[in-house]
C-alpha cells in the first residue's frame, strides 16, 4: 500500500519546492525594487533640497507606503518559514531543497528588516532636522561657551555618529550569520521613543568579538536554542569560543541550567574554608564529581597549574600568611604589603588561576577583592561563589570592566608567566595600568618564565615606570635550574596632567 503513495508525495514535495521558488523569487525582486527605490531616493533627501512634506515622494510612493510595503512582505515570509518549519518538523528527513529555501527567506527576511530600520532611522532624523537645524544629537559633543564664558559639552556633531552618517551598509555582521538569533543581536536596536536615550545614544550597539567570525560553525551551534526554553549544556564551547578571541560572546534568550538539587550555601563565617556541598555544582563535563575528589591531590584531575587550590587546610590556608622556603608559597605576605600602605588598600582585583584564597585572606584584612579566573578543568567560578566571593568570569582577551584610576590593588600570580606574548603582555599591563589608581599597587607574585627570557619580560614592567617596593627573581627548583620566578610590588606614579 504504500508503494502508491510514494509518487503522490514527492509531487507534493516538488510542488511546494516550486511554490517556495517563485514565492522567494517574488520577494527578491520586491526586496531589490524597495532597496533601489530607497536608497536612491536617499541620496537626493540628503541634499539642500529636501521636501518638507510629511511624506516625501519616492517614485510615486511615499515613505509610509514603502513601510507599508516592507512589512507586508515580512508577514508574508514569516508565514513561509513557519510552514517550512513544520514541514521538516512533521517529515523525518526534510530535503535540502527546502533547507536552501528557508535559508533564502531568512536573507531576505533580514534585508528587509533592515530597510524597515534604515527608514525609522531616516525619518527620526529629518524630524530632528526639521526641529533643529544647528544641534545634531547623534554626534561627538562640541565645545559650547556659556553665560560665564565657559565651554560646555552641550553640542553634537552629526557626522560623527555611526546612525546618522549615510553608510553603504550599516548591519554587516547581519550578512555574514545565518543563525536567526545571531542576527537579531547584531543588529543595531534604534530607541522605540524615536530620540535619543539617558545615554546621549540613539540606538544600542550589541558587540561580539572580532574572532567570533573566523568560528562561525561554533558561535551558530551556540546560538542555535528554543528561545525562552533551558540552554543547551554547552558551557565548555562557551568557554572554548572565549579563549579563542570570540569574546564578548553574544547575550543569548534561553535559562542556564541550574544544579539538580540546589541547596543553601553555607554561612558566610564557614564558608571561607570548608569545602561546599556537591549538590550546588552541575558537574557538567568535569572528571571530578565531586569538591572531595577536587582536594585529593592523587586525583589527577583539573587544571594543572592549580592542582591543590581545591584543598583548603592544608594547602590554601598558610598562603600570603606564613613564610616558606620553597616555590609553593608566595614570596611576599599580605601583612608585608599592606604595611606598604597603611590604611589604603581597600578595593582591588586578583587575576589569577585558583579558587578565591587571596580574596578570602584580604578579606581578614577588610579589603575587598573580585577574582577573575575561568572555569580551565574545575569549577573555580562556582568555588568562589560558594566560598561568599565575588568571581569575575573573564579571559585575558579582554578589556577590564572598571574604570579609569579606581583600583588600589592588583593581584596576579600563576597565570601571566612566560608563555604570554610580549606585545599581548603590554597590553595587558598597559590596561592594568589604566584601572590602578596613582599610588596604587600591582603585586606580580611568582610570575615564572626560561632565564634566557627574564630580561625581556622585566624590560616590559620596567616601562611602566613604577617605584619598587619589592623586587626578586628566585630559582624555580623543579626544573633544573632552567626557569626563574619574578615576584615585585610595584606602585603608580601620579602622573598628573600637562
Amino acid at each position: 500500500m504504500g508503494k502508491p503513495n510514494v509518487p503522490t508525495k514527492l509531487g507534493r514535495w516538488r510542488g511546494l519546492h516550486a511554490f517556495l521558488f517563485v514565492a522567494a523569487t517574488l520577494a527578491l525582486l520586491v526586496c531589490t525594487v524597495t532597496l533601489s527605490k530607497f536608497y536612491s531616493v536617499r541620496s537626493l533627501l540628503t541634499s539642500e533640497k529636501v521636501c518638507k512634506c510629511d511624506g516625501p515622494a519616492i517614485f510615486g510612493q511615499t515613505r509610509s507606503e514603502v513601510r507599508l510595503t516592507a512589512e507586508s512582505i515580512v508577514q508574508k515570509i514569516k508565514q513561509e518559514i513557519s510552514e517550512i518549519r513544520k514541514l521538516s518538523n512533521e517529515s523525518s528527513s526534510s530535503p535540502l531543497s527546502t533547507v536552501r529555501c528557508g535559508t533564502f527567506l531568512l536573507h531576505i527576511l533580514g534585508l528587509v528588516e533592515e530597510i524597515q530600520a534604515s527608514l525609522s532611522l531616516f525619518d527620526e532624523a529629518h524630524q530632528q532636522k526639521n526641529e533643529t537645524k544647528d544641534i545634531h544629537p547623534l554626534s561627538r559633543p562640541k565645545q559650547q561657551s556659556d553665560e560665564g564664558g565657559h565651554r560646555q559639552e552641550n553640542e553634537i556633531d552629526e557626522e560623527a555618529h555611526p546612525l546618522s552618517r549615510p553608510k553603504h551598509r550599516s548591519d554587516e555582521p547581519v550578512d555574514f550569520f545565518l543563525t536567526e538569533e545571531i542576527r537579531k543581536y547584531v543588529r543595531i536596536k534604534p530607541n522605540r521613543l524615536g530620540r535619543q536615550n539617558f545615554m546621549g545614544a540613539n540606538g544600542t550597539f550589541t558587540s561580539i568579538g572580532h574572532a567570533c567570525f573566523g568560528m562561525k560553525a561554533e558561535l551558530e551551534e551556540y546560538m542555535d536554542y528554543d528561545v525562552g526554553e533551558i540552554c543547551n549544556d554547552d558551557w565548555r564551547l562557551a568557554q572554548y569560543l572565549m579563549i579563542h578571541g570570540c569574546d564578548p560572546l553574544p547575550r543569548r534568550r534561553c535559562f542556564s541550567r541550574a544544579p539538580q538539587l540546589y541547596t543553601k550555601p553555607l554561612p558566610i563565617n564557614e564558608s571561607m574554608w570548608k569545602l561546599p556541598d556537591n549538590r550546588n555544582v552541575r558537574w557538567g563535563r568535569y572528571r571530578c564529581k565531586s569538591f572531595g575528589c577536587l582536594a585529593n591531590s592523587s586525583s589527577g584531575k583539573g587544571f594543572f597549574k592549580c592542582a591543590d587550590c581545591f584543598n583548603l587546610t592544608h594547602h590554601e590556608k598558610p598562603r600570603w600568611i606564613e613564610p616558606s622556603n620553597s616555590n609553593l608559597t608566595a614570596d611576599f605576605l599580605i601583612s608585608e604589603v599592606i604595611d606598604l600602605k597603611p590604611g589604603e588598600i581597600r578595593i582591588g582585583l586578583d587575576f589569577s588561576v585558583g579558587t578565591g584564597t587571596f580574596a578570602a585572606r584580604m578579606r581578614e584584612f577588610n579589603v575587598t577583592i573580585v577574582s577573575a579566573t575561568i572555569n580551565l578543568g574545575a569549577p573555580f567560578s562556582e568555588m568562589i561563589a560558594l566560598r561568599g566571593l565575588v568571581p569575575l568570569y573573564l579571559t585575558i582577551n579582554q578589556r577590564l570592566p572598571f574604570f579609569d584610576n579606581t583600583l588600589d590593588l592588583i593581584h596576579t600570580t600563576r597565570f601571566l608567566d612566560g608563555w604570554i606574548d610580549l606585545v599581548l603582555l603590554d597590553f595587558v599591563l598597559f590596561d592594568w595600568d589604566r584601572i590602578l589608581r596613582p599610588g596604587g599597587l600591582l603585586w606580580i607574585d611568582s610570575f615564572f618564565c626560561l632565564k634566557e627570557d627574564l630580561d625581556d619580560y622585566l624590560e616590559a614592567f620596567r616601562m611602566l615606570s613604577y617605584k619598587k617596593h619589592k623586587w626578586i627573581v628566585v630559582p624555580k627548583l623543579d626544573k633544573d635550574d632552567r626557569e626563574v620566578f619574578f615576584s615585585a610590588v610595584l606602585e603608580k606614579p601620579p602622573r598628573p596632567f600637562r
